[in-house]
């Protein structure tokens, strides 16, 4: 009968990572009948360390160690005395009641360290995916800068071909000029942001080269030319921050192509000023058109990008219209002495 009781706690053993508690419980009153249950129960506590906290492991434990006085009082002839069997019994399950808990504890480490890899290589993509991001919008803004400045051109010289009948053979071939120019000019501009749009991120060979303040001059010349009347003046003598001088022509940019859209037939007035300690300052202004608009279309997103620009370089931006019937478009950015 013994021997059939210690042989079936032996087979219950089996599922001892699925039920650990309940056959260690189950084990503990056959333990006072059987001596040669002692191993599984053994083995039994060791699992309960393992998937249960240390204070469950060792309250198991000591209800074990609790049933070897019934032992003594069920068997008259044990081959051991009562104290040898509370030394023996007691060293076993407390050191199966250790291993299973450090056992425990290095399976805790170890699902600590995949759970943060997991988390931090999520995270990583995560920033892949918002340097993605970014860039991208930064590339969308690039392309509503630089192509509505020169269709806005385009759109300009053929209105005029359009509207004036009376014109010159050479002033349609000026025109056609500027037309053919700036067409091949944009479609080289489309052409390498979406070029840019379709490299992978480690392709990339560079930034392009981006404008500032001694660009101007050119912008302001090449509007003159397309019919705009532009009154610029530039009293900025030291060389200003790179990020200042590209926001800075992003805005005049901007004006300029704004005034074309909205108020063709004004003048703009382009004013920059500024210098290390002081900040940079940008105004350009222009009359009010007669009419609402000029038909040129446009996506209504060139001022709120342009404020982002600012925001992001720790500037300011305004715009509207003023008590003298001109429209305002001023910004400030620092820098530093």
């Amino acid at each position: 009968m013994n021997a059939a009781l210690g042989a079936a706690c032996c087979v219950a053993l089996w599922w001892r990572t699925r039920w650990p508690l309940a056959l260690a419980l189950v084990f503990t009153p056959v333990g006072v009948v059987v001596g040669a249950a002692s191993v599984a129960i053994t083995v039994a506590v060791f699992h309960v360390a393992v998937a249960h906290r240390a204070r469950v492991a060792l309250a198991v434990a000591a209800a074990n160690v609790a049933t070897v006085p019934l032992f003594y009082a069920l068997h008259t002839d044990p081959k051991f005395s009562i104290w040898v069997d509370f030394a023996l019994r007691g060293a076993f399950l407390a050191a199966a009641v250790g291993w299973g808990s450090a056992v425990r504890a290095q399976r805790q480490l170890v699902g600590s360290l995949r759970d943060r890899a997991a988390r931090l290589e999520a995270e990583q993509h995560l920033r892949v995916d918002q340097a993605r991001l970014t860039e991208r919008t930064r590339i969308a803004r690039e392309m509503h800068d630089i192509l509505a400045h020169r269709l806005s051109l385009l759109s300009l010289h053929a209105g005029a071909l359009e509207i004036r009948v009376d014109t010159s053979r050479e002033e349609i071939a000026e025109a056609a000029g500027v037309i053919r120019a700036n067409t091949h000019e944009a479609l080289e501009d489309l052409r390498e942001i979406i070029g840019v749009l379709r490299a992978e991120p480690s392709a990339s060979g560079g930034e392009r080269p981006q404008p500032d303040l001694g660009d101007l001059p050119e912008l302001v010349e090449t509007a003159r030319a397309a019919g705009t009347k532009v009154s610029y003046d530039c009293a900025v003598d030291a060389p200003a921050p790179a990020t200042a001088g590209r926001t800075v022509y992003r805005l005049v940019q901007e004006g300029l192509t704004n005034v074309r859209k909205h108020a063709p037939h004004t003048a703009a007035d382009v004013r920059i000023s500024g210098a290390p300690g002081e900040g940079l300052q940008v105004l350009v202004t222009n009359p009010l058109p007669l009419t609402p608009h000029s038909g040129v279309p446009g996506a209504g997103l060139g001022l709120v990008g342009l404020r982002e620009r600012f925001v992001l370089a720790g500037g300011r931006l305004e715009h509207g219209a003023d008590a003298d019937g001109r429209f305002r478009l001023a910004g400030w950015l620092p820098w530093p002495t």
